[in-house]
């Protein structure tokens, strides 16, 4: 059987998968924007904070699925 967690101990205080898989999602969706804004791309987008949202949630979901459980 696939071990599941069910919480992660950073110092002492207990947190739930989903936090770390969007904590990660976010940090990854920061970095993408910079990326597009430096490279000028962010120009094409009609609402780039509609954007970053959607990337943040894209993120969240493929990192909760493939390397944290959720």
């Amino acid at each position: 059987m696939k071990y599941l967690p069910h919480e992660f101990a950073i110092g002492g205080v207990y947190l739930p998968p989903l936090l770390i898989a969007s904590i990660l999602g976010v940090l990854a969706t920061m970095l993408t924007v910079a990326f597009l804004n430096r490279q000028r791309l962010s120009r094409f987008f009609y609402n780039p904070p509609l954007v970053f949202v959607a990337l943040a949630i894209a993120y969240t979901g493929l990192i909760g699925t493939l390397f944290i459980p959720v």
